[in-house]
């Protein structure tokens, strides 16, 4: 007997729309996905984030909101707070923001002004757009000072950090990226923030499930406010949150509401308390634990098939590949793998001569995989798909490609995703 349709009040309402998101089902279902940002949510977070919460206008925060009817949203948010603030080992944590650039935004509106210093990772180098990045809004209201990475090793170069800190007096200085394989020296930049006299900033948002689960180490010991996303290896739904120590809470807060938007989305409030409920556990720290073991492991095997890691591994859950030696640009690469079943994105490296939109690298990352119950043991066939597929690249083999493509659906088939419907 056939199984019912996942989503019945959808296809009979808009088939055409339910049409497309049994496709994504199907391709999340059938794919190897190595994009590091992205992962599978469990059942219950899906259901936390479409039950009637979303009915709700909640402006305000628990006790002192603008809306009546409030009773058990603020129950909500309250459960949400108080587990984030246990998991990461924090005075306060505001749930409220929309996603990580709003979360972000509300941290510069807290502490800076237009104009003031403010300084991040470079974007070529592994920063994200909000660290001051000149195309940001950020870059642009903000006067932006970016450090990098050495050229040598691919580490974060601590003495330019602390000659720019030193030379530029910034407001702000944030750590993290959205490149960056190896681990965040959070008390090194602590000890530069206190010497320039500014504030720092954790922005862990790929990290955050690696630090929960132990697999990274914490920066609660020495930044002021750490920001972060709620989805990528936390594994929550898509939004936010401002953590920071007790001092800080009403200024984050209140740029956060009315500062910056107004009623919090309580689905998504409801999903985020599930998501650190489930962080928790025992075995969602054997998952960080298995998520960072994945990523040394395929570094490993793509090495030994002499592609070039910048920074030669990774301590995380990402690896970040030049492809100059192979002689294929990063975009056509990651459109070939693609095509064959594996889901990575092009990506800028290291001092990269290509352009941002035909950069030289892929970046890839262990969090999804490692969702399906993919081992170590997986790691060098994982590499093997990946190098063939570069090589059918750089010839054109789409007959290749289309054969990785068959096999990739194989082992996913033998390792079905959490919260994605089984069956037809």
């Amino acid at each position: 007997m056939p199984l019912p349709l996942p989503h019945p009040a959808l296809a009979a309402t808009d088939p055409e729309l339910a049409a497309l998101v049994a496709a994504e089902e199907r391709l999340q279902a059938d794919t190897l996905r190595l994009i590091p940002s992205e992962n599978y949510v469990s059942t219950a977070v899906l259901e936390a984030s479409g039950t009637v919460l979303q009915n709700k206008y909640s402006e305000g925060y628990p006790g002192r909101r603008y809306y009546e009817g409030q009773q058990v949203m603020d129950q909500v948010e309250r459960l949400a707070r108080d587990r984030a603030t246990a998991l990461f080992g924090v005075d306060h944590a505001n749930v409220q923001p929309y996603s990580g650039s709003p979360a972000n935004l509300a941290v510069y509106l807290a502490f800076a002004r237009p104009g003031d210093p403010v300084m991040g990772m470079a974007l070529p180098m592994g920063g994200h757009l909000t660290h001051g990045w000149g195309v940001s809004a950020t870059g642009s209201w903000f006067r932006g000072i970016q450090y990098g990475v050495r050229r040598d090793t691919g580490l974060i170069d601590f003495d330019q950090v602390r000659d720019l800190a030193l030379k530029e007096r910034p407001k702000l200085i944030f750590c993290g990226g959205t490149a960056l394989p190896r681990t965040i020296d959070f008390a090194a930049f602590a000890e530069i923030a206190e010497e320039s006299g500014a504030l720092l900033v954790a922005d862990v948002a790929h990290i955050a499930g690696l630090i929960a689960g132990g697999a990274h180490p914490s920066p609660a010991p020495h930044a002021d406010v750490i920001s972060t996303t709620t989805h990528k290896t936390l594994r929550g739904p898509r939004g936010a949150m401002l953590m920071s120590r007790a001092e800080h809470a009403r200024a984050l807060d209140k740029a956060v509401f009315p500062g910056l938007q107004g009623g919090p989305h309580n689905h998504t409030t409801a999903a985020i308390a599930v998501a650190l409920h489930e962080a928790a556990q025992p075995a969602f720290r054997a998952y960080a634990h298995a998520v960072v073991a994945n990523a040394r492991a395929l570094a490993a095997a793509l090495s030994a098939h002499g592609h070039d890691l910048v920074s030669g591994g990774t301590d995380n859950h990402l690896i970040l590949v030049d492809l100059t030696a192979k002689e294929v640009p990063g975009k056509v690469a990651a459109q070939a793998l693609d095509r064959a079943g594996i889901v990575v994105n092009y990506n800028t490296v290291p001092y990269d001569p290509r352009k941002p939109f035909d950069p030289s690298g892929i970046r890839i990352g262990t969090p999804s995989l490692t969702s399906r119950g993919l081992t170590p043991e997986h790691m060098p066939a994982v590499a093997a798909w990946i190098d063939r597929a570069v090589a059918a690249a750089r010839t054109g083999d789409e007959d290749v490609l289309a054969r990785i493509r068959t096999e990739v659906a194989d082992l996913m088939a033998a390792h079905p995703a959490p919260g994605l419907p089984t069956g037809d």
